[in-house]
């Protein structure tokens, strides 16, 4: 009998198949969905890969990847292979992506040996339906897919294990190129040059303070036509002459338009969008934002403990809503806030080319009856901002449109005489007559009143006052992340699924500066952009790199062969390589002569060029390692940078501490360098809110940014990312 139930055990195990996911996140809530006849189990992201140590690409043979174990991952690779010993059939759910059917890929050469069968199921939101229904309709590993993700692998390869040893012989040592991110610096660097370039000019605008005779109303009409053309006003003399002019005019209402305007609202989110407003609302970061959308993808534990996938795939380009997900808002509309809030008609939103990679659905909420306020009490607050701004912008995009009514008044400036210029001033407003969409819009931002004086066509005003007000034109703006992932797609510059790498890259390589959420380049990231667009300009020509986004998405729908993509890739830039070999600048020989001498060995300073841009170094190193740094004045000129010391003391050789600057922000450095390499924090003068601690909150940085701790760590362990409000 004990033999018999033995058996009948081993036949169960047999029956049992596994699931590989990429991240044990997911594991728990599959396992939940897929009951006992399912091992559920993570390769945790990537098994096999390039090497990175060398290329990995063989070029002479078709482009051929050497695939091998990341080290890392070898252990988990020989447990996968145990756990699939038994099993005959392999699910492979990894990411509804190319990269995540590269890794499914990987996983059945690895697993699937035999009689063993390896299928793919694919799923854009971890809810028990979406598994269900993916699990029912497993398909086969889309080589198409692959081939694609293999393709854009092996570029990257190409161009960064060509041109990066390149730039460490001519620049300096630890520096990259990239096929995507440089082509990304180029876009900033060249916005820099335009604001470097710009130069302001000034301008002059009008306004009148009008009032109704006899009412009490006042309000403020501006000059918009001068006979009928926008007025150019140059120079004060300018505005002071016009002046003397309308103070001798009549002010009569000329016309008065109103009308009713539609407002719509936005389509759901896709990868782009929402991380636009993310950082436009909440000024989170697109690597700050795809991590939180990673989370509420995965799955958060609710009160039933069991984790619970709170939104869609948040990888997508596309702007699609299933047709549940649409009779499930509209269900909850009508419900919350009546059938008049719900169209007449579906909304048609304008609609990009969405790229064969990602045209599945948007980013939307799992349960549209997941209110953010319902689950609050279970989200870290960044994640309940984020879920509250993907939530109402699904059902706003499932909401009727709001209603304004909007009033404009023109304003003719008259005199007595007919062949007199005609001066047209005009005041609007507009106010909700309904709120439609509006309803889930914060008040502030969205739902503002601006009301129209109630006039008549043929009223007098009497003028109470002529406001003159200089202005200057403006550079264009700093990219910021929104702006700029805006800008990468707007040029089609990578996927969804890079632009937040794409930031990150160019950001931990120094290349930029990330100040109060906008990009400036560095010295460094200006002259690597410069000789890569002189040496190879296909490679950093920005439709060149859109148009080996759209091969590769043709790769992906088998219109074309991912080797020949690569064939016509490598023959151009195989020529500009050699010649750049011979040709470009070599930065590490170029030297400048300075004034000044090294106060520790007497030789001459002399400017010098490192992997963090200029500095004054000895010209004994490297006998004398004396440095001290430098930059470029507006001329183009090397001078010598200020050293801005604080009034506290090296507590190892008493000389005083100076303040220095890295990617994160600033820290006190002993002025004594090299002799004395003390460093401290940079401290906030914000004293330490813990109870009874007498320390302050200074600098710090970890892996994941700046932060804010105690001075008295480890005895006290407060940190911030925020300091404290201290009025």
């Amino acid at each position: 009998m004990l033999r018999l139930l033995r058996l009948r055990l081993a036949m169960t195990m047999t029956k049992k198949s596994l699931v590989i996911v990429e991240s044990p996140a997911k594991c728990r809530t599959l396992a939940k969905f897929l009951g006992k006849d399912y091992e559920v189990t993570s390769s945790m992201g990537h098994l096999i890969d390039l090497p990175s140590s060398s290329m990995g690409v063989d070029v002479e043979k078709d482009f051929k990847p050497e695939y091998i174990v990341i080290p890392a991952r070898k252990k988990l690779l020989l447990q996968l292979k145990k756990q699939s010993k038994d099993k005959s059939i392999i699910y492979l759910a990894t990411d509804p992506d190319r990269e995540g059917e590269a890794i499914s890929w990987h996983l059945a050469r690895e697993l699937v040996k035999g009689e063993k069968q390896a299928f793919r199921v694919e799923f854009h939101e971890i809810t028990k339906e979406a598994i269900g229904a993916a699990f029912k309709h497993p398909r086969s590993i889309d080589m198409d897919k692959v081939n694609a993700q293999q393709a854009r692998r092996v570029l990257d390869r190409v161009v960064g294990y060509n041109l990066s040893p390149l730039l460490w012989e001519k620049v300096a040592r630890g520096l990259s190129a990239g096929r995507v991110q440089s082509v990304a610096l180029r876009i900033i660097v060249e916005r820099e040059d335009e604001i470097n370039a710009f130069k302001p000019q000034d301008y002059w605008e009008i306004e009148a303070e009008l009032q109704k005779t006899k009412d009490i109303n006042r309000f403020i009409a501006k000059l918009i036509e001068i006979d009928g053309k926008k007025p150019k006003i140059k120079t004060k003399d300018e505005s002071e002459k016009l002046l003397n002019e309308l103070k001798k005019r009549n002010y009569i209402v000329a016309n008065v338009k109103e009308q009713k305007k539609l407002r719509m609202p936005g389509a759901p989110y896709t990868t782009s969008t929402m991380q636009q407003d993310a950082f436009n609302r909440l000024r989170f970061a697109a690597g700050r934002t795809m991590r939180l959308a990673q989370q509420l993808y995965e799955g958060i534990e609710l009160e039933d403990k069991d984790p619970t996938g709170l939104i869609t795939y948040m990888r997508t380009d596309s702007i699609n809503i299933s047709k549940e997900a649409k009779a499930k808002a509209k269900d909850y509309i009508e419900k919350n806030f009546g059938a008049d809030y719900i169209p007449e008609h579906p909304h048609k939103f304008k609609k990009k080319k969405q790229k064969t990679q990602e045209a599945h659905e948007a980013i939307r909420p799992t349960s549209v009856y997941m209110t953010p306020e319902s689950i609050k009490q279970y989200l870290t607050p960044d994640q309940f901002k984020l879920y509250n701004l993907i939530w109402k912008r699904f059902l706003q995009s499932e909401m009727a449109h709001a209603v304004l009514k909007q009033r404009t008044i023109d304003i003719d400036a008259v005199s007595n005489e007919a062949k007199d210029k005609k001066y047209l001033f005009r005041t609007s407003g507009s106010e909700v007559t309904f709120d439609g969409f509006l309803k889930l819009s914060d008040k502030e931002e969205d739902n503002d009143k601006i009301t129209a004086p109630q006039l008549s066509i043929g009223d007098i005003l009497d003028l109470l006052k002529l406001i003159p007000s200089q202005h200057f034109t403006k550079p264009p703006a700093r990219f910021s992340d929104a702006s700029l992932v805006k800008e990468l797609e707007d040029k089609g510059i990578g996927r969804p699924s890079t632009y937040a790498p794409i930031i990150s890259t160019i950001v931990l390589r120094h290349y930029v500066d990330r100040k109060a959420g906008y990009f400036y380049p560095t010295e460094v990231g200006m002259v690597v952009t410069k000789l890569l667009i002189e040496h190879f300009p296909d490679v950093m020509n920005v439709g060149f790199t859109a148009e080996m986004e759209d091969e590769l998405d043709k790769v992906e729908e088998g219109a074309m062969d991912w080797i020949q993509v690569l064939k016509n890739f490598y023959q151009p830039f195989a020529k500009d390589l050699s010649q750049a070999k011979l040709n470009m600048k070599d930065l590490k020989k170029e030297t400048t002569s300075s004034e000044y001498k090294c106060e520790l060995c007497g030789k001459p300073m002399i400017f010098r060029w490192s992997r963090r841009g200029t500095f004054l170094g000895c010209s004994g190193f490297p006998k004398c390692k004396n440095s001290k740094p430098a930059k470029k004045n507006k001329d183009g000129k090397m001078e010598l940078v200020e050293v801005e010391t604080v009034d506290q003391a090296c507590e190892k050789c008493k000389k005083p501490m100076m303040v220095k600057h890295y990617r994160y922000g600033k820290f006190l450095a002993c002025s004594g360098y090299p002799q004395c390499k003390n460093t401290k924090p940079f401290p906030t003068g914000v004293k330490c809110p813990q109870p009874d601690c007498d320390g302050e909150l200074v600098e710090r940085s970890s892996r994941r940014g700046p932060f804010y701790g105690c001075s008295k760590y480890p005895d006290c362990k407060h940190t911030s990312r925020k300091l404290p409000d201290t009025k």
